[in-house]
């Protein structure tokens, strides 16, 4: 046993607190375990207690209190040095499996802590294309190499109940959702755009107002966020005095932009999803500032994942450098 690893097995044996352990009606000083496995490599009490860093008397003392503990002699004493029993050498060679269990087990826990390994599922709703999300992501996986990120795709609908289940440890929705049993936080924001066809007569105009789409035909995806786009549809559209004609279309986003390049109609989109170029279609701004769509983090106040800990923590300080 190298100095390195006895140090790694004298500390996960400190994490018990007194280093004790009881086992089949016995209670064992995992210190005078250690020690003995030192004898064992040394063949001296002597030896042992110079590799240890402590008098000889306490390895000694502490030694003959475990096999009187055990109710069995672990060595055989002489001038010459120890030499253990057969009893002795069969009972320190399972102790070291033993200990190396507990230092691996000691490294797992405080690597996880720290979110340096484990596992972190992930709901979304937006583009990954580019954004806040993506960037997030992105960041944290190059910090925590060993955390395995899963990520889904779907709506409140698909993932709230998964986040409360605790399958899923954090989802990002645009809005407020109303979730007591949750803790819900608001990260970022995402400007809306109107999709048009580049042909499109508005095709060449900088930005939008909502007075100049009143004609348009909108189409969206009867899958998410599709609900999400029609609601705020009609919300803004509304709100200026007139009712927007909506179809619902069994597509998703990327075919929703296949048919708007092939003039079935217009479509909203966010911030991003614009990133990824799209052939045959224009992203155009709608120019108010109403027009921002929050986008909040959304997990169960109780769950102790460290690698979501973390994430969020990543997250808190991502915003707070976006706003500074």
């Amino acid at each position: 046993m190298t100095d390195k690893s006895r140090a790694r097995l004298d500390e996960a044996i400190s994490v018990l607190g007194n280093g004790f352990f009881a086992a089949a009606g016995s209670k064992i000083n995992l210190h005078a375990v250690l020690h003995a496995i030192v004898a064992l490599e040394q063949r001296s009490f002597h030896r042992a207690a110079d590799v240890i860093g402590i008098d000889q008397s306490v390895v000694s003392r502490r030694i003959r209190a475990l096999e009187d503990e055990l109710g069995v002699s672990l060595f055989e004493r002489g001038r010459a040095g120890v030499r253990p029993t057969r009893a002795g050498k069969e009972f320190i060679d399972q102790a070291k499996s033993v200990l190396s269990d507990l230092d691996y087990a000691v490294k797992s826990a405080r690597s996880a802590g720290t979110g340096a390994k484990g596992q972190l599922r992930i709901g979304f709703l937006c583009s990954l294309g580019s954004g806040f999300l993506r960037d997030l992501v992105v960041e944290f996986a190059r910090s925590h190499s060993s955390v395995n990120i899963e990520m889904a795709y779907g709506g409140p609908r698909d993932h709230i109940p998964r986040v409360r289940d605790g399958s899923m440890d954090i989802a990002f929705f645009t809005g407020f959702p109303t979730l007591p049993d949750c803790d819900v936080e608001l990260l970022w924001y995402e400007r809306v755009y109107c999709v048009l066809p580049e042909d499109h007569q508005l095709a060449s105009v900088e930005a939008l107002s909502w007075p100049g789409l009143e004609n348009e035909k909108f189409i969206v995806s009867s899958e998410e966020p599709g609900p999400e786009i029609h609601e705020y549809l009609i919300r803004r559209l509304a709100a200026v005095g007139f009712r927007p004609q909506v179809k619902r279309v069994a597509v998703c986003r990327e075919s929703l932009f296949h048919l708007v390049a092939m003039g079935f109609g217009v479509t909203l989109t966010s911030d991003s999803a614009i990133a990824t170029p799209f052939r045959g279609v224009q992203f155009k701004l709608i120019a108010d500032d109403r027009d921002t769509l929050p986008t909040v983090g959304v997990w169960l106040s109780s769950n102790d994942n460290p690698a979501l800990r973390r994430f969020i923590s990543l997250a808190r300080a991502k915003k707070s450098r976006a706003l500074s």
